[in-house]
């Protein structure tokens, strides 16, 4: 996946690999600030709390509150008229990828051709012409449509797909890949059958194409972005990861979507010598992992990843991979094991020793455990001061059946309660 990238300016790169709690100019370098989050958890929290605050309060979140238990869906879909305040959803979102607004301060544009000729130089109307724009937008559709991408779907920050109130599939072809480029939002998508394209050139602004190298197959392919919320999807049955997150990566928020009919769903971290991915910190709630995903729901590298209020009805070797001393913080989430004896365990470390792991932070918190399944802790962090420099608090296990009921992309009608 690394091979396939086009080439961005150095200072580009920087810019995206900011975390918005963290002083940007501090002399300490991002892996010292990872070491000392490890360690001192509770001052993680004090630093990053007073921001957290300011901005919850401005949002006033759940102002449009169904009670369902879920604070992104209470802050939106109780609104019968959601579609005419569509950019509100940019004001809901929580964890770690809180503030991408996505297109929320642009235009709206209106996709009407689900064509893809020519990734050089798109037709106006079409989702590529819409994302590669240097302006903020915010992208919704038409009508019903089936985009099949010759070539990677290559965004430009500032960016909203909201596919909200039609059906909307991008399959059987490329999919969609967030490079060096900041605020985004995915939400309300059905992305499966994603293949291998490349060798080719595409377009990533109205200035700019360049050539591309061959592409794994990957539904959502993050490299060296910030401030990404992927939201409501419904993804399945790519050719390699269902979503990918890495190269410094940061400040991402997964939630509320559905994985099915896949092996190895997610992948955080580009590999176990990229230090670099120490910055990556990464939220996971209220997803639904179904029966059919059959080898790792995750596997984390280096980073920090709080994983709250998810459903896991099933894998077949593990939920939780991790190699390269990622910190793991596990709230709330309901795993339901296999019935393959062997396969109880939620956790696998890998490519390293116990002597080595038993130091890395992986903790479970009000988890609910169902058939046999058991998550091996290890370290000594304190889980509630991690989630709180996360700004979620997990609910209960006992509500995760309400809470992720809805997972993925949503059937909604204008007019009326999504």
């Amino acid at each position: 996946m690394a091979d396939s990238k086009l080439v961005f300016s150095a200072s580009a790169l920087l810019l995206t690999m900011l975390f918005v709690g963290v002083n940007s100019s501090s002399s300490r370098s991002n892996e010292t600030w990872h070491e000392d989050a490890v360690e001192h958890p509770h001052e993680v929290a004090a630093t990053v709390d007073m921001s957290i605050r300011n901005s919850t309060e401005r949002r006033k979140l759940g102002y449009f509150s169904c009670s369902t238990g879920n604070p992104i869906d209470d802050c939106w879909r109780c609104d019968r008229k959601w579609h005419l305040r569509r950019k509100r959803l940019a004001e809901c979102s929580i964890g770690f990828g809180r503030n991408a607004i996505g297109g929320r301060d642009g235009r709206y544009y209106v996709v009407s051709d689900p064509g893809d000729d020519d990734p050089v130089n798109p037709r106006p109307g079409t989702l590529r012409h819409a994302v590669i724009q240097d302006e903020p937008l915010w992208i919704v559709f038409k009508r019903d449509m089936v985009i099949t991408l010759k070539e990677e779907l290559i965004m430009n920050s500032f960016k909203t797909i909201d596919g909200r109130g039609v059906n909307v599939h991008i399959a059987n072809g490329a999919c969609i890949t967030i490079q060096f480029v900041t605020n985004i939002i995915i939400h309300g998508i059905h992305i499966h059958d994603c293949r291998p394209t490349g060798n080719a050139m595409v377009r990533s602004s109205p200035s700019h194409y360049g050539w591309r190298t061959m592409a794994d197959g990957d539904g959502i392919s993050i490299f060296g972005s910030s401030h990404i919320w992927v939201d409501h999807n419904s993804l399945s049955n790519c050719a390699d990861g269902l979503i990918d997150a890495v190269i410094a990566s940061t400040a991402i928020t997964i939630s509320n979507n559905y994985f099915t009919h896949h092996n190895e769903v997610m992948l955080l971290g580009h590999s176990d010598t990229y230090t670099r991915d120490k910055v990556m910190q990464v939220t996971i709630a209220y997803n639904h992992f179904d029966a059919e995903v059959k080898d790792r729901s995750r596997r984390c590298r280096h980073g920090y990843f709080h994983v709250v209020n998810n459903d896991y009805t099933h894998w077949e070797m593990y939920a939780i991979g991790g190699s390269a001393s990622p910190t793991i913080n596990s709230q709330g989430n309901r795993y339901l094991a296999p019935t393959n004896p062997f396969a109880k365990e939620v956790t696998k470390r890998e490519y390293a020793g116990q002597s080595k792991w038993k130091h890395w932070n992986w903790r479970s918190e009000g988890d609910l455990f169902l058939n046999g399944a058991y998550f091996r802790q290890s370290g000594g962090g304190a889980a509630s001061s991690y989630a709180r420099a996360s700004s979620l608090a997990a609910k209960s296990s006992s509500l995760i059946g309400t809470i992720t009921s809805n997972a993925g992309a949503l059937t909604c009608r204008l007019g009326r309660r999504c």
